[in-house]
């Protein structure tokens, strides 16, 4: 959902302000000449309900058991993908670009973080290099 920001409108000027404030008015206004409202996006993350944690503690992947996870490796390519359920994914190596369906905008995680995808998520998955990862799937309630 958008947020909206506007601009004060000018329209409400005397006709009888002195020629000098008038003209410092008309200058400053011409800034913001066609600029009426600036339009704000939520984060993605937001949107779609990917939770991330970046520059995750030892102590906190030893909390979650991920060293007992699997381990996915891949290299450079482009995944579809969609999840049936939760999934918790540690990154220990490289980058995924995750461009959710039907946007042109994309997350980006990167080595260090720790991201859940929700159930039903559909996105496609970018690495652009070697990339390495430990995933868990969650149930309702798992955390």
């Amino acid at each position: 959902m958008a947020s909206l920001i506007a601009m004060p409108a000018l329209s409400h000027l005397s006709t009888s302000t002195g020629c000098l404030e008038r003209r410092n008015l008309c200058a400053s206004s011409r800034r913001f000449q066609g600029v009426r409202a600036m339009m704000t996006e939520k984060p993605l993350e937001e949107l779609y309900h990917v939770r991330v944690e970046r520059n995750v503690a030892k102590d906190r992947l030893t909390e979650l058991g991920v060293p007992r996870w699997s381990m996915w490796k891949t290299g450079k390519c482009k995944l579809p993908w969609d999840w049936h359920v939760d999934q918790l994914v540690y990154i220990e190596e490289g980058e995924v670009r995750v461009v959710p369906e039907g946007s042109k905008r994309f997350m980006r995680f990167v080595a260090g973080d720790l991201v859940r995808y929700p159930k039903w998520f559909e996105a496609d998955l970018y690495f652009n290099d070697f990339y390495q990862e430990r995933y868990s799937f969650r149930a309702y309630g798992d955390d």
